[in-house]
């Protein structure tokens, strides 16, 4: 099996749960204008004052998605 990257954009402030929420939004766009392999995006409240917003990629698609998108940070993810 593969390994799987998980993609993070942090989100901080008043708003970050609703920034980190619509974040994902465009995450899926992206999910489906570039076919990627998986689909599996998510947001969490981490507390009221910062939130993330998470796409996870094959390792092999990880530097492509990284290029393009930018996200702050990576792991690998754990399902």
């Amino acid at each position: 099996m593969n390994r799987q990257i998980k993609l993070i954009w942090d989100f901080r402030g008043p708003a970050a749960l609703k920034t980190a929420e619509h974040h994902v939004k465009h995450l899926n766009e992206f999910i489906a204008s570039e076919k990627t392999s998986l689909k599996i995006t998510g947001f969490k409240e981490l507390n009221d004052m910062y939130s993330i917003a998470f796409m996870v990629v094959e390792e092999k698609e990880m530097i492509t998605v990284r290029d393009l998108l930018k996200p702050h940070r990576g792991e690998v993810y754990t399902p």
